[in-house]
């Protein structure tokens, strides 16, 4: 299974649909709400969510959301990443409730060649979240840079670093 791509296997208008898909419970939206320290009552307080809120229920704490389509995507995207340069824009489009899938897919927008050094390059892309029945969610813009080919080979190739079983 490929684990990222070298710059040279981007192409400008390319889509990558991340897979699987998944299922956002209210553990695991509790559970990023506390470990980031966002306590609103939107995403932690049925009651509240019932009484105040046009949707009557929690709402899913939209960082997760992003955080989640951030990570389906390493596998097509950044896997073998130097470094995310950039997030130029994030917009959450509509809410995410417990108990919706969330899948996504990534376009490749643009990719540049470094000017400084020769063995990488900065691939634009725009990964969209969307939800079982179609509903886009979130929507992020980023830059990366991602090696080419000839930095992989010098580093160990396609799995640097993985030992070799004892005999």
């Amino acid at each position: 299974m490929q684990f990222g791509r070298y710059y040279e296997e981007f192409e400008v208008g390319a889509v990558y649909k991340h897979w699987p898909g998944k299922t956002v419970t209210e553990y695991d939206d509790h559970l990023f709400c506390l470990l980031t320290m966002n306590h609103h009552p939107l995403h932690l307080d049925a009651n509240y969510a019932e009484q105040t809120t046009d949707f009557k229920r929690n709402v899913v704490v939209g960082n997760y959301i992003y955080s989640l389509l951030l990570g389906m995507s390493v596998p097509d995207v950044s896997g073998k990443a130097i470094a995310n340069l950039e997030v130029e824009s994030l917009r959450h489009i509509a809410p995410t409730f417990h108990g919706d899938t969330i899948y996504g897919e990534t376009e490749v927008l643009d990719k540049t060649e470094s000017r400084s050094k020769d063995d990488r390059g900065v691939v634009h892309v725009e990964t969209k979240g969307y939800k079982q029945d179609g509903t886009v969610v979130c929507v992020f813009r980023r830059k990366v840079m991602v090696p080419k080919r000839s930095y992989g080979d010098a580093r160990g190739g396609e799995q640097p670093g993985r030992p070799v079983p004892a005999a």
